[in-house]
């Protein structure tokens, strides 16, 4: 026995998994450093200067930088991570950009269904972990319908429900697109009354906020708006792509700015995230048609287009909207058989005004627009922030859903040096994973999940453009989720190791 214990204590460690070695190493805390990030199994083992642990596999990291797996606080992939197609559940846009965790349900948008959106990675296997979000706009639909109109007592009832059994089940937290119809009929009050349930069980209140432009309350008034949220339900506020968008805002960023340091100061949580683009992505209608002609849904906006009554009316409010998107030439056509063009030449080649135009486009098909809203100096002054951090709000045919994080390094960093490296690496990945507690994310150490990313900073670039949306990144080397080689060598293995990530709430919180 004694003998068997000697040969124990003797015997050589047993190797590691894997061994990134020589990396210059973004930790997500600490100054970068060379050295090696040893991954034994789903965990991180060691992160240090160069080590000796032997290793199965061992990937040359020398002249790259190694840095944690980035994390995406605002995206539209609920459906690619829900497709039967295995290539569309790789998520390819995201992990060959080194994104190893995204959040679904954004916008006001997340299935109340929390449960089997999480359940659904142990039946598909995914290529990224994922979050996902309780949508105020899929609640009030589901309990209200369309109308524009208040719950009734009951209705209210029925929607602070859903809330909590979400948050029960997992949700990360209210997410709301009070922009959009009908989520736009709701007052602050309700609101409040929905946030509430998710703050008592620990969730963040996420907002496509009400107005950022001139087109209700305005910009200034949307941010009061959803800090005021925050504050009244007692939770953590996060702007969701926070810009000033259309020519009556723009340089109103520094004022945006002070407002959130405000409440920051003040002592409440509040956060942003931001896409590197001068275009945001909506629908046509959603871009130019006034909220009062979209009560009732699309049915009841294809009759007030027929109604000869509303038709000056209409045409004023479109013609205005237009204006402050900067006109017909700055929405560019991202979809269907107009794809490609602006809005302006459509209108040119069909002989009619743009406000025609785009009338006749919505009532066959309400197409997907690139607007181009922003200017770079708002654009840079946001990003700057600590508390701002990177997302892509990724949708169909715009390139952020390729690009958003390559792009944000080699415009903004490698190009324009509005961040260093570390700051632009730390935002991506850190600063995310801490706002939200996700456990185990966001940061390169021992005991932590192996979710890491290897690129080679000469050449990691967005290859996507407006007119090219679906091309991939270039330079990112290797991709490890949560312990498994997804990107090796710049190219996808297939394997798909991501995991559904379900929210904590605090004990006693549900029942």
């Amino acid at each position: 026995m004694a003998c068997a214990a000697l040969a124990t204590i003797g015997a050589a460690p047993e190797p590691a998994d894997l061994v990134i070695r020589g990396g210059t190493i973004y930790t997500g805390s600490a100054a970068p450093f060379v050295g090696d990030v040893v991954i034994m199994g789903d965990r991180i083992r060691h992160v240090g200067p160069n080590s000796d642990i032997q290793a199965r596999r061992v990937i040359d990291a020398k002249g790259m930088i190694v840095a944690p797996g980035f994390i995406d606080p605002h995206t539209h992939a609920g459906d690619m991570l829900a497709s039967d197609e295995a290539r569309e559940r790789l998520v390819l846009p995201f992990l060959m950009q080194g994104v190893t965790t995204a959040f679904i349900g954004n916008d006001g948008g997340g299935d109340p269904d929390v449960a089997a959106t999480l359940a659904r990675a142990k039946d598909k296997p995914v290529g990224v972990n994922y979050a996902s979000y309780i949508g105020f706009g899929a609640v009030r639909r589901q309990v209200i319908g369309a109308e524009r109109r208040d719950p009734t007592d009951a209705e209210l009832k029925e929607m602070r429900g859903l809330v909590a059994k979400a948050m029960c089940e997992g949700a990360l937290g209210l997410s709301t697109g009070l922009f959009y119809a009908p989520q736009s009929f709701a007052k602050t009050a309700e609101v409040v009354a929905l946030a509430g349930e998710a703050g008592a069980r620990g969730g963040t209140y996420d907002s496509h906020i009400r107005d950022e432009s001139s087109y209700n309350i305005g910009l200034g008034a949307a941010i009061d708006e959803a800090i005021g949220i925050g504050s009244a339900a007692g939770l953590p506020v996060h702007i969701s792509h926070i810009k000033a968008l259309g020519v009556d805002v723009h340089g109103q960023a520094g004022a945006i700015i002070a407002k959130v340091e405000a409440a920051r100061r003040a002592g409440q949580e509040v956060t942003a995230d931001q896409y590197p683009w001068s275009a945001s992505g909506t629908s046509l209608a959603a871009a130019l048609v006034p909220l009062w002609a979209q009560d009732g849904g699309r049915a009841a906006l294809l009759k007030r287009f027929d109604d000869p009554a509303l038709a000056e009316r209409l045409r004023r409010d479109i013609t205005e909207n237009l204006r402050k998107r900067g006109g017909a030439k700055a929405l560019l056509i991202t979809e269907g058989a107009e794809k490609g063009r602006t809005l302006a030449e459509i209108a040119a080649r069909r002989g009619e005004d743009a406000v025609t135009a785009a009338i006749a486009m919505i009532r066959i098909h309400d197409p997907s627009v690139a607007s181009f809203n922003q200017t770079e100096a708002d654009i840079a002054a946001f990003m700057r922030q600590p508390w701002v951090m990177t997302g892509s709000d990724a949708s169909t045919g715009h390139p952020r859903v390729y690009g958003s994080f390559a792009r944000k390094y080699a415009k903004y960093v490698k190009a324009d040096g509005v961040l260093t490296l570390r700051q632009f690496i730390e935002r991506s990945s850190a600063l995310t994973a801490d706002s939200f507690e996700l456990k185990g994310r966001g940061h390169l150490r021992p005991g932590a999940f192996a979710d890491v990313v290897v690129f080679d900073p000469q050449t990691f670039a967005a290859r996507a453009t407006y007119e090219q949306p679906e091309l991939l990144a270039t330079g990112v080397r290797t991709v490890v989720v949560n312990g498994v080689i997804a990107v090796d060598g710049g190219k996808p293995t297939g394997a798909a190791a991501g995991r559904a990530l379900a929210h904590e709430p605090p004990a006693g919180s549900c029942p």
